[in-house]
C-alpha cells in the first residue's frame, strides 16, 4: 500500500503557483481519504496538440502534474486529439486553427515523447480523447447538451459580452467546453488541472460528474505565464517563448535575457522548488544579500539542468560567462553590474560596507566569506587592494571590482529625476518617470501613460531599477 506523506505535507507542494483551488476544503479531504485507503487520487490535464513543440509554457501544468506524480498519486497526460479537430470554436485565436488528423497525430507523438523529460513514463497515463468523444452518438451528444441550459453558458464573461453586443455566438461554441467537461467523466478524475483561461471548462467537468453520479472533481487552476518580453503569455507564435526542446545554450541565453520581475514567477511556476525557498531567496536579493543576476544564474540552470543534465547546465553556464563575463581589468570587455546604492549604502554620506558591495556584486555567497576574502587581502577595486571595510561611492560611479580572479565593473546608481524606472514589485508594471529621490526617503515616481505622467507613486529607491540597464 502506498506511504502517503501527511496531507499538510502534500498540499505545501501542490498549493505551490496554484492561482486557484476548487475546493481547497475537498481537496484536503480527498488527500486524506487516500492516506487513509492507501488509493492514489486519479489526476488529469489535458493538452491539445496545436504544434509539434512543447514550451515551457506548456510545463507550468506538467510539473504541477509531476509534483502529484512525485506524492505519489496517478496522473494522466490526456491528449485533446478529438477537441484539436474542431480548433478554437470562436475562430479569433490564431494559435488554435482546426488541424487535420495527420498534424494532430504528428504532433502528439512528439508530445508524448517530450513530456517524459518532466513526468515519469513508466508512471503516466497517457489518454486520448477521441477514445471516448469519437463514439459518442447523436443521440448521447444531445443528452450531453441538455445538462447545461443556454443562460448558464451565456454566464461566460466572453459570451455576456456578445450576447450583450448582439454577437453571434454559434452552437459549436457553446456545446466545446462540454466535450471537454465529459473528458473528467470517462476517466473518473479525482482532480482536473489547467489555467486560469479554462475556468468555465474545468466546472463543466464538476457539473457532469454529479449528473453521472461521480463524485466532482476538484479543480487546480495555474496562472498563465508570460513569455521572455514580461508582458504577453508565452507562446511560439508571439515569438516569446522558449522551447524543452532547444540546445541548452540557447535555453539557457533566453532565461539570462528575461527581467529580474518575471525571474521569480519562472522560479514558483518552473522549478520544483518549495515555495518557502523562492521567497527566502527573494527576501536575500531585496535586502542585498543576493545579487539577482546570480539569483537568475541558478534558474537558468536549473531549468536547464532539467531537460538535458547537470553537466550540460554547468557548460551552458559556463560557456556564458565566458561569452559575456571577461576575465580582465579591460573595461570594455568586463560584465556591468548595477549596484543599488539604495541596497549599498549605510547612511546618507553614501559609504557602503565593502563586503556587501562584494555580494551585491555576486562575487562571493555571502557577506561573511566576502569579509573573510577581505582580510585575506583578496579584494581589489580599480586595482587596489582594499584593507578598510567601508568605502564611499558615489551615485553612477563605476569601479573594476576584483576578487581573486574574478572580476566585475560595478556601477552605484541611485533615482535621479527625470530617469525612467520600473519598480520592482508585480502589482507596479510599466515604466515609471523619476520626479524626486532621496536616501532614507520614499521615492515619488509618475505613471508614464501615452497621454503623460497622470499617476503619483511613493516608493523605496531600492525597489526602482533604470529601464537603460540590463541585467
Amino acid at each position: 500500500m502506498p506511504n502517503f506523506l501527511p496531507v499538510n505535507e502534500q498540499l505545501d507542494l501542490l498549493q505551490k503557483g496554484a492561482a486557484e483551488i476548487i475546493r481547497l476544503e475537498e481537496l484536503r479531504a480527498r488527500l486524506e481519504k487516500s492516506r487513509q485507503t492507501g488509493t492514489p487520487l486519479r489526476v488529469k490535464a489535458g493538452f491539445d496538440p496545436t504544434a509539434p513543440d512543447l514550451h515551457l509554457g506548456h510545463t507550468v501544468l506538467m510539473r504541477k502534474l509531476k509534483h502529484f506524480q512525485d506524492l505519489g498519486h496517478q496522473v494522466i497526460f490526456l491528449v485533446g486529439d478529438y477537441t484539436s479537430l474542431i480548433g478554437d470554436p470562436t475562430g479569433r485565436n490564431v494559435t488554435r486553427k482546426p488541424l487535420t488528423r495527420e498534424q494532430i497525430n504528428a504532433n502528439a507523438k512528439t508530445y508524448t515523447d517530450q513530456v517524459f523529460r518532466i513526468l515519469d513514463r513508466d508512471k503516466t497515463e497517457v489518454r486520448f480523447n477521441s477514445e471516448w468523444l469519437g463514439k459518442l452518438s447523436f443521440e448521447e451528444i444531445i443528452r450531453l447538451a441538455a445538462k447545461f441550459t443556454v443562460s448558464q453558458m451565456l454566464e461566460r464573461a466572453e459570451f455576456h459580452a456578445r450576447f450583450q453586443n448582439e454577437q453571434p455566438i454559434s452552437l459549436h461554441e457553446l456545446l466545446y467546453p462540454l466535450a471537454q467537461g465529459y473528458d473528467s467523466v470517462a476517466l473518473r478524475c479525482d482532480v482536473e488541472l489547467g489555467g486560469t483561461d479554462q475556468k468555465f471548462n474545468l466546472i463543466a467537468g464538476r457539473e457532469l460528474q454529479r449528473d453521472y453520479g461521480q463524485p466532482p472533481q476538484i479543480v487546480l487552476m495555474t496562472p498563465i505565464i508570460e513569455g521572455l518580453d514580461g508582458v504577453q503569455k508565452m507562446s511560439k507564435s508571439l515569438n516569446n517563448a522558449i522551447g524543452i526542446h532547444e540546445p541548452p545554450q540557447e535555453m539557457y541565453g533566453k532565461l539570462m535575457s528575461i527581467s529580474d520581475e518575471i525571474m521569480w514567477r519562472y522560479w514558483t511556476l518552473l522549478t520544483d522548488r518549495r515555495q518557502s525557498e523562492i521567497d527566502q531567496m527573494q527576501a536575500d536579493v531585496a535586502a542585498g544579500r543576493l545579487h539577482p543576476m546570480e539569483a537568475k544564474k541558478k534558474l537558468a540552470r536549473t531549468i536547464v539542468g532539467g531537460f538535458h543534465g547537470a553537466d550540460a547546465a554547468q557548460q551552458a553556464d559556463e560557456n556564458w560567462a565566458k561569452q559575456f563575463q571577461q576575465k580582465s581589468d579591460d573595461l570594455e570587455g568586463l560584465e556591468e553590474v548595477q549596484i543599488k546604492a539604495a541596497h549599498f549604502w549605510s547612511g546618507s554620506d553614501m559609504r557602503g560596507r565593502v563586503a556587501k558591495l562584494v555580494t551585491l556584486a555576486g562575487l562571493s555567497e555571502s557577506v561573511a566569506e566576502a569579509d573573510r576574502k577581505l582580510r585575506e587581502g583578496a579584494v581589489k577595486i580599480e586595482g587596489e587592494v582594499i584593507k578598510q571595510s567601508h568605502i564611499v561611492m558615489k551615485p553612477g560611479a563605476k569601479a573594476t571590482l576584483r576578487v581573486g580572479k574574478r572580476v566585475k565593473l560595478v556601477h552605484i546608481y541611485f533615482p535621479a529625476p527625470g530617469d525612467r524606472v520600473t519598480i520592482d514589485m508585480p502589482q507596479k508594471r510599466g515604466i515609471y518617470e523619476v520626479v524626486s529621490a532621496q536616501y532614507g526617503t520614499d521615492a515619488t515616481v509618475r505613471f508614464i501613460t501615452p497621454d503623460g505622467p497622470t499617476i503619483t507613486e511613493s516608493v523605496p529607491p531600492g525597489l526602482l531599477t533604470p529601464v537603460q540597464v540590463s541585467e
